[in-house]
């Protein structure tokens, strides 16, 4: 909506005019200290409000890169695996078909390896012992099982993540289960 060379103040809806004007020319609602204080500007000054329009500059010609934007465009998440993890963990329960297919995978993914992690612990196993026990041990039967329960994984996933052998193997073994 601007040319390359126009700053954003040049865009008539913008509300960065009124933020980087001076207090005393902009209207009662817009709160520049506390705008400026999200951005770490701790003085509403003319040194200050240059800083926030440069700042809005600079990411504006961030968001002009695409391939800086790709991974914002092409997920259902951005940022650190801890903070999927925490929104991964909010979604228990709440997942519905309107949810992209990525995001229900990714939160099918994070809920199996809860399940592993809680039945591990239950068992006293570690992941070494999980591949080290024989593949119909009784502990693995009990810990795939639960995963074709509560989860949306594929039997090939858990065969291979739980080290039942193959899929047809696996499900041999867990409708005897």
């Amino acid at each position: 909506m601007l040319r390359a060379e126009d700053t954003l103040t040049a865009y008539p809806w913008s509300s960065l005019v009124w933020y980087a004007a001076a207090q005393e020319h902009r209207p009662a609602w817009v709160r520049g200290d506390r705008l400026l204080g999200e951005y770490g500007i701790k003085v509403d000054t003319a040194a200050g409000r240059e800083e926030f329009a440069r700042r809005m500059e600079q990411r504006r010609r961030l968001e002009e890169d695409e391939q800086a934007l790709a991974p914002i465009r092409r997920g259902w998440c951005f940022g650190s695996p801890e903070f999927r993890c925490q929104m991964l963990k909010k979604m228990d329960g709440e997942l519905g078909e309107g949810h992209a297919g990525a995001l229900r995978r990714e939160y099918g993914q994070e809920r199996a390896e809860r399940v592993i992690a809680e039945e591990l612990k239950r068992l006293g196993w570690t992941e070494a012992d999980l591949m080290s026990q024989r593949k119909n041990a009784p502990g693995k039967l009990d810990l795939a099982a639960r995963l074709r329960r509560e989860t949306t994984m594929s039997l090939r996933w858990i065969a291979t993540r739980v080290h039942l052998g193959t899929s047809k193997s696996a499900n041999g073994k867990l409708h005897v289960v």
